[in-house]
């Protein structure tokens, strides 16, 4: 876009309303998860319902965000920013209102469809409406705003929660909406790209149909196990439909993913570093919140202030490591970065039940920051570096979408798993209570709720404390399980870091 089009005084208004639109996006990210306990128990939603109130957001997000770049790029940026900021508001107060948990993850579904419009054309508006001398300053100007408001977004979110309920987390939206879209319409041109082809409407729903077979199978497995049709035929039909997705794309007019890209092994490899980084860390904090407030006794508010060591050094960080890149090489940081998030993961399984934050969840918060600081600069460097410019908008979404699906299958995989551990340790403890078949029988139907389980009100007074203890117990040798699961994948992300990223 030339200065005429977009006239300077103009410009402030557009940065403004860009940060606007997608921090709501980005705010709903991070402000879920301090939220999710407090939403189960309202709802009364098993493990499997809390995992797709995260999960049906991901999905329709992970799985369209390329598609929703495409759209603003073939039909208008500006007409793609309001409508996905219309229906990202719209759904946010029909979660707000939701009176059952399937009425809520159907809402926080369209609310990905939504964020998949918002978040790209966000970006591509921001590099139209700017020369290139000051694009630089308006993207890192967005960033900042946009990892300000994640940092925040727990804390506001466990605020909201206690001061009033999770719905307000949702309706708090509607504001900040309405002013996005108020300055769109009165200072926000319109731009596209002369150049843009159809949009890959079939790829994108082979993607989700794919990715969301894939993890209803995952999520099943948690109450019906590995071995049963209901697990078994979602995931090869997902693992099918999948392999059509990359058949269709190599053959594709206009595909979402470009797969010739992937014939540069610093862009394949960064995408498989992100797989797995990001597989572990939304995994791992998916479950810190249930940890904090249901089994530690944290406020939602206090569970949300848990997350600003990692969020702040994270951000304030971040800019430090991406000068190193010139000095040492992305390689060598991509080694570094993720091998002291593993550590980090792994000092998230040591605290216990009890004592102070201090001393057990802050110093993993520090390091998990740290590393996360040294990984992310070089990590998107290298993704960039790795295709021609042309492709720039098409590598940046796919990265975005490679970490937004890792996130999606996280939370599906790790969450089937940790409720397998904690029935077994639960079985352990009442074997060694000796729990009666009336108790023992009470309790695990209390299984599919993790965290969030309790002790029936049919059991004696006199035994709830010794169970209710068992039952935090075993949520937190499931808990450390995760979290050792979740080192191990970050150690491999260093692995394929060193096996894969050129040494230049």
């Amino acid at each position: 876009m030339t200065e005429e089009v977009c006239p300077k005084r103009s410009r402030p208004w557009v940065l403004a309303a860009t940060i606007l639109g997608s921090s709501i996006a980005f705010i709903d990210g991070s402000v879920v998860g301090v939220a999710l306990p407090a939403m189960q128990r309202d709802l009364a939603a098993s493990v499997r319902e809390a995992q797709w109130i995260v999960n049906s957001y991901m999905l329709l997000l992970g799985a369209l965000i390329l598609i929703g770049g495409a759209a603003g790029d073939r039909f208008g940026r500006r007409r793609a920013f309001l409508l996905g900021l219309i229906v990202f508001t719209a759904a946010s107060v029909a979660c707000g209102l939701a009176p059952s948990s399937v009425m809520l993850i159907g809402a926080r579904a369209v609310q990905g469809i939504g964020a998949a419009l918002l978040v790209p054309s966000s970006l591509a508006i921001i590099s139209a409406a700017f020369p290139e001398k000051e694009r630089g300053r308006a993207i890192g100007t967005w960033a900042g705003a946009s990892a300000l408001t994640t940092a925040l977004g727990p804390v506001l979110g466990g605020w909201l929660t206690d001061a009033w309920s999770w719905r307000a987390i949702f309706f708090i939206n509607v504001p900040i909406a309405a002013l996005a879209v108020g300055i769109a319409l009165w200072h926000m041109p319109e731009t596209r790209n002369p150049d843009a082809h159809g949009v890959d409407l079939f790829g994108g729903l082979l993607a989700v149909v794919g990715l969301g077979s894939l993890t209803y199978g995952l999520t099943v497995a948690s109450e019906a196990g590995w071995i049963h049709t209901m697990v078994i035929a979602p995931l090869l039909f997902g693992a099918a439909v999948l392999a059509a997705f990359v058949w269709f794309e190599g053959r594709a007019r206009a595909p979402m993913m470009p797969l010739p890209l992937f014939r540069n092994a610093d862009f394949s490899g960064a995408n498989a570093i992100t797989l797995f980084l990001y597989f572990a860390l939304s995994g791992e904090l998916f479950f810190v919140p249930y940890d904090l407030i249901s089994v530690q006794g944290y406020s939602a508010m206090a569970a949300g202030a848990a997350f600003l060591p990692f969020t702040l050094v994270m951000g304030l960080l971040s800019r430090w490591s991406g000068g190193l890149i010139e000095r040492y090489g992305p390689r060598r940081l991509l080694i570094v970065g993720p091998t002291i998030v593993a550590v980090g993961f792994a000092l998230l399984a040591v605290p216990g039940i009890g004592g102070s934050y201090w001393t057990t969840f802050f110093p993993p918060m520090l390091v998990l920051g740290f590393g996360m600081a040294v990984s992310v600069a070089p990590l998107t460097t290298t993704v960039m570096r790795g295709a021609e410019d042309r492709y720039a908008g098409v590598t940046s979404g796919i990265n975005n979408a490679t970490a937004r699906v890792a996130g999606l299958l996280a939370v599906a995989l790790l969450g089937s798993i940790a409720v397998g551990v904690f029935g077994s340790a639960l079985d352990e403890r009442l074997d060694r209570l000796q729990a009666t078949a009336e108790v023992r029988s009470a309790l695990q139907a209390e299984v599919p709720k993790l965290a969030e389980a309790r002790v029936p009100k049919s059991i004696a007074p006199a035994q709830h404390e010794v169970l209710e203890r068992a039952l935090h117990e075993s949520f937190v040798r499931s808990f450390r399980v995760v979290s050792l699961v979740a080192a191990a994948l970050a150690a491999l992300s260093a692995v394929v870091a060193w096996l894969t990223i050129h040494r230049k």
